[in-house]
């Protein structure tokens, strides 16, 4: 995707405004007050249709004077939140003041930021996966089991909702121990089977197969789970 395509993408999806970005990051990127009043100036009349206002006019709208505005512009250009962008159009040269440098910082903070809270939220899943087995087992979990336990996330690629999900089956089996639960893990891993959603829709196409094929003068009511190991062809 290109760096212009970003923001666009994000406001697309109703997940920010430019607005909400510059107030949001705009300290992080060491940008001053002032320099941000500045920057809001610009933009503000690129709106309405002046793409290169000089320092005199966004001067006239601060309590900075003209030098003041020129020294923050070569300062911001320099750090690379300002560029001069040259278009010809029926032979004429016109110049720019891109604020593009400055939207694509933003959105590097703003995704950094998602990255982060993603992750942070991965490590909280995974705390509670410990947990939930040790709720399960009634006990607390050994050494050597808490390392299966992170292998599968670490090194098989298993999200904390899938575990889970395995876990789930392993106690509706009534086979709660963590060999049944690897395997199942195995045969799902084997199947291409890597989202919670694609167990989900796995286990219904199962079940709903697994009633059409029971006879029908059979009235006795069983509780139906997918035994993963034990599936038909």
């Amino acid at each position: 995707m290109r760096q212009s395509d970003r923001l666009q993408q994000w406001i697309e999806q109703g997940n920010v405004t430019i607005s909400q970005l510059f107030f949001q990051f705009y300290r992080r990127l060491k940008i001053s007050d002032e320099e941000a009043i500045m920057l809001l100036q610009i933009h503000s009349f690129q709106q309405a249709g002046n793409v290169f206002p000089t320092p005199d006019e966004i001067a006239a709208r601060m309590s900075a004077n003209q030098n003041s505005v020129t020294t923050m512009l070569q300062k911001l250009m320099q750090q690379g939140y300002l560029s001069i962008r040259q278009e010809t159009a029926d032979g004429m040269l016109t110049e720019t003041i891109s604020l593009q440098p400055l939207w694509d910082k933003l959105v590097d903070c703003l995704e950094l930021q998602a990255q982060t809270e993603k992750e942070h939220t991965q490590k909280e899943q995974e705390g509670e996966i410990f947990q939930l087995f040790e709720q399960e087992f009634g006990r607390f979990l050994s050494p050597m089991e808490i390392e299966t336990i992170s292998m599968w996330m670490d090194q098989d690629g298993h999200t904390p909702e899938v575990i889970r999900m395995a876990l789930k089956e392993a106690v509706i089996a009534q086979k709660i121990s963590l060999r049944y639960v690897d395997r199942i893990l195995f045969e799902w891993k084997k199947k291409n089977i890597r989202t919670s959603s694609q167990v989900s829709r796995h286990a219904n196409s199962f079940r709903e197969k697994n009633i059409r094929i029971q006879p029908q003068e059979s009235t006795a009511k069983k509780v139906q789970f997918y035994n993963w190991l034990e599936e038909r062809n």
